[in-house]
This record gives C-alpha cells, structure tokens and sequence, in this order.
C-alpha cells in the first residue's frame, strides 16, 4: 500500500454501543493508518435521525478510549477537514448534489411513496426485482420545473448506467464485475434533504482525502455506486477494502438474541480490552508465526495487509475466554484486585467480619483464583466461599471415594489436630502442606500388614478441601486454609466434623 498521505476513517452511526463486528473494523483501520504512519479519523455518520441514541457520540468516545484507540481528528480533535459530525454538513451536501444534477448524473424523482409501493407489489407479484421503474428519470426540464412550482415533494437519485459491466477493485479480492442491468438509480437525497449514507459517506471520503475505505463485505453489493458516483464527481477513487463477515459458530451473523453484541457487554462481564482486541484483530487476520497473542502495538508492527483473509470469521467465545484468561495471568496483581472489587460487592455484604473486607484480604482471595480466571465476574462465584459467615453444602460432598462417613470423620479429626500445632505465625501454605503430607506418610509407614488399606491422600485433602469451601472444584486445601487463617480454618473443619 502506498504509504503517502494515509487517511483511514471509522464512521459509526450514533446508536449508543459499539458493535463487536464493528471493533474489528475500528481496530483495521487502525492498524492500516498506524502501519502507514497515517492518520486516524472518526467521524459520526447521523443522517439517519430515527437511530440516533441520545449520548451515543460520548459512549462511543468512552468504549474506544477504554480499548485504547485515539484519533487524529474527530468530533473532539482539532481538524481542517471538519466538521466531523454528518448533521452539521447539510450545506455541503445541497452544494455536492446540485453539481450532479447540473451534470445530468443525477435526477429528482416525485414519485410518491403510494405509489412506490403499488410498483414494487407489482413487481412482486411478477417475481421481478423491487427495483424503481425510471420513472422520473427522463422528465423534461420544463416537466421538472413545473412539479416544482407546485412544491411536489421529491428524491434525488443517481442516474446509473443501464448496459455494460461495472468493474470495480478490492483491496482484498482483486477485480469484482457487475452487471450495469442490476443496479438500481437507487436514492442519494432524501425528500426531507437529508443525504443517505451511500450519497453522505463518498462525499465526505473525497473531502475529508480519505485513502482507504475500510468496511464490512455486505457493503460490497453498494461498492459500484459508491464507484460510479466518484466517477460521476471525477472524483480519484480511494482504495476500498472489504472485511469479511464476523458470523457465529453455526454461520450466521451474530445476533443479540443467540448472545452479545456489544463491546460494552462484554467489558461489563469482566473481559479486558487487550484480550477483546487480541481477539479481534485474529478474525481474519493470519499474523506470521505461530504467536497468537500480541498488543495493538505489537500487531501495528508486524501488520501486513496481503495476511488478511476473505473468509468468514467465526466468533468463538472459548477463543475469547481463552485470551482473556491469559491477559488476566499477566496482570499486576493490584490492578486485578482493583479491577475485581465491583464483581465481589455481593460477596462483600454477606460477611460480618471486618478482616475480610479489607484490601488485604480482598488481594489474597484474588491472587489465589487468578490461575483460574477467565473473566472477571466470575470471580464472585468463585470466591463466595471466602466471604460467607456459614457454609452450606450437602455432607454426602465430605465423603472421599469408598470411605464411609465414619473414616472421613476420623480423617477429618486427625487433620484438625495436625493444623492445631501449626502456631499461627507459621500458618502458611507450605507449612500446612509440609504438616498434613509428612502426618499421612507416617501414618502410611507404620502399616505392617500389606493386606491393609494405607492412607490416601485424598482421604484426608479432600474433605478438608470441602469443610473449607463447600465446593466440588476449588484452589488447593493449603492456598485456601492460608487465606481462610488458622481461626477459621479450624472452625470450618469443626463443622464439618460435626456434620458427620
């Protein structure tokens, strides 16, 4: 790619999230600019006022910082090639459309909307494409100036070839045809005078020197509009890439109802920006090597476009958790703590002990599940056990294999008067596991008769493991006593005697 004067653009519409489909197209044109030493434009593409959410622009502004993508120019960044936001560009929109209607590239349309409708039934009817009949399109000036002095309503549409092939180049794909006959004189202005997306976006591509356009592959069917109107203006085209789809694991596109959609979603349970970004960029990107996990920075680095693919990204969830679970092992252990707090607020309410609510313990508790974690909310459920004043578990969960509730209750003494010896300045994982394991050695040596069971390991960890959290799958017996403390450790044991 030329690396003269890059300008990419990501112009989302207002709608008060950002798309996980459209992060990826965020994150592309950032690595195109980047790698090019070129330059990063938002710029807001509102035309369509029934989408717009009220605070949409400061969301979008907010989700991006927190991923760590910044502008060059924008709707906050100073500009020349402003504004940034399509409302506030009308007048040049009236001022680009008047030139294509004076050149003949385009026309007024007063077809009204009834009878719009009644064409497309019609040509339903003939399993034809809904297409606009042409109407309008060879009205005389003096037909047109009539309709006008009666304040007719109208569109304006582009007038587009009606033989031929349209050829038009991918940046991805190479040289795509299209057949002149299959395009529609599809709307450019709207009778409210209000651009379209398609009409608003090349006019602002052109004036903003937009280099590459970067967009999702369901554009494609829009790509020789798009070229025929820049060939209309006389206008160089830029070099449009088209990413493939981003479709869930049974093929289809994602959709809020089989599960998120948005980035903001999936910050609130607990996933990280570089983790999402991570995942990102490998939807259809191949980096060279095996190293799957990289920075923004580190992907701007090694970028090369010829690496992108243009089959369809699958969406896989695991994927994501996977590279989250692996950001998480890297944090610094304060700024997991910091990061998990909000996750166990509910954990917090339900304790009545002032110890366990401290930043200590809280830090403790964290770096004892952070090998385990693969999203931050989890950590709540994972961890209910530290806080809760009570354990509430079935007492069949104490019993180890075959033993019988009388030897696991007999375990569970021997192992409570093992921890009672440990002074509490001691009482450290490694010492609880250097006590419990040289007792059950020991107990294992002096069995004579090689016909007798000797003690197992796990019939005595695991139901101490259970008496201290409840649970089926935990840390180890030794992180979790250590963070517990001998108090409560013993207690927690005591009760689980008393259960048997």
């Amino acid at each position: 790619m030329d690396k003269k004067n890059v300008r990419v653009r990501f112009a989302p519409s207002p709608t008060g999230f950002l798309h996980i489909g459209s992060l990826r197209t965020v994150l592309f044109n950032y690595l195109i600019a980047k790698s090019l030493k070129g330059k990063m434009i938002l710029r807001i593409e509102d035309t369509d006022q029934k989408r717009e959410v009220k605070g949409a622009v400061d969301k979008l502004y907010e989700i991006l910082d927190w991923l760590g993508i910044k502008f060059d120019e924008g709707p906050r960044e100073v500009g020349k090639f402003g504004p940034y936001i399509q409302s506030e560009r009308l007048d040049i929109y009236k001022k680009q459309v008047n030139k294509l209607l004076a050149s003949g590239h385009a026309y007024r349309c007063f077809c009204t909307p009834t009878r719009l409708e009644e064409m497309r039934s019609e040509l339903a009817k003939k399993k034809m494409p809904p297409r606009y009949d042409r109407t309008c399109r060879n009205l005389r000036k003096e037909e047109v100036s009539q309709l006008l002095a009666q304040n007719k309503n109208f569109i304006i549409r582009q007038k587009m070839p009606l033989t031929d092939e349209v050829e038009v180049k991918d940046g991805l794909r190479g040289k795509i045809k299209f057949k002149a006959q299959d395009l529609e004189d599809h709307v450019l202005v709207k009778s409210n005078h209000v651009p379209t997306y398609h009409f608003a976006s090349v006019v602002d591509d052109h004036l903003m020197k937009i280099s590459h356009v970067v967009r999702g592959d369901e554009w494609l069917p829009s790509f020789p509009k798009n070229a025929l109107l820049y060939q209309a203006f006389g206008w160089d085209l830029p070099k449009f890439i088209h990413l493939p789809l981003t479709l869930n694991k049974e093929g289809g596109k994602l959709s809020k109802r089989q599960g998120d959609v948005a980035v903001e979603d999936y910050r609130a349970k607990g996933y990280l920006p570089e983790a999402l970004i991570n995942f990102s960029i490998l939807l259809g990107y191949h980096p060279e090597g095996d190293n799957e996990i990289f920075t923004l920075d580190e992907a701007v680095k090694e970028f090369n476009i010829k690496r992108m693919g243009i089959s369809p990204a699958i969406f896989d969830i695991e994927k994501l958790d996977y590279f989250n679970g692996v950001y998480i092992r890297e944090m610094d252990l304060d700024e997991l703590t910091k990061l998990c707090k909000p996750y166990l607020s509910r954990n917090l309410k339900k304790t009545t002990v002032n110890s366990k609510q401290t930043t200590e313990f809280i830090k403790k508790v964290v770096g004892l599940e952070q090998e385990r974690l693969k999203k931050l909310s989890e950590i709540g459920e994972l961890t209910e056990f530290f806080f809760v004043d009570k354990l509430d578990y079935p007492t069949m969960l104490l019993i180890w294999k075959k033993l019988n509730k009388k030897q696991v209750k007999e375990n569970l003494k021997q192992v409570k008067e093992q921890l009672e010896k440990i002074p509490p300045k001691n009482w450290t994982n490694d010492s609880i596991e250097d006590a419990l394991i040289s007792y059950i050695k020991a107990k294992d040596e002096k069995v004579e008769n090689p016909a007798s069971p000797k003690p197992s390991v796990g019939g005595f960890l695991w139901p101490m493991r259970v008496a201290l959290t409840g649970k089926k799958a935990s840390p180890g017996p030794f992180d979790v006593a250590e963070v517990l403390g001998k108090a409560v450790s013993l207690d927690r044991i005591s009760k689980a005697i008393d259960k048997l």
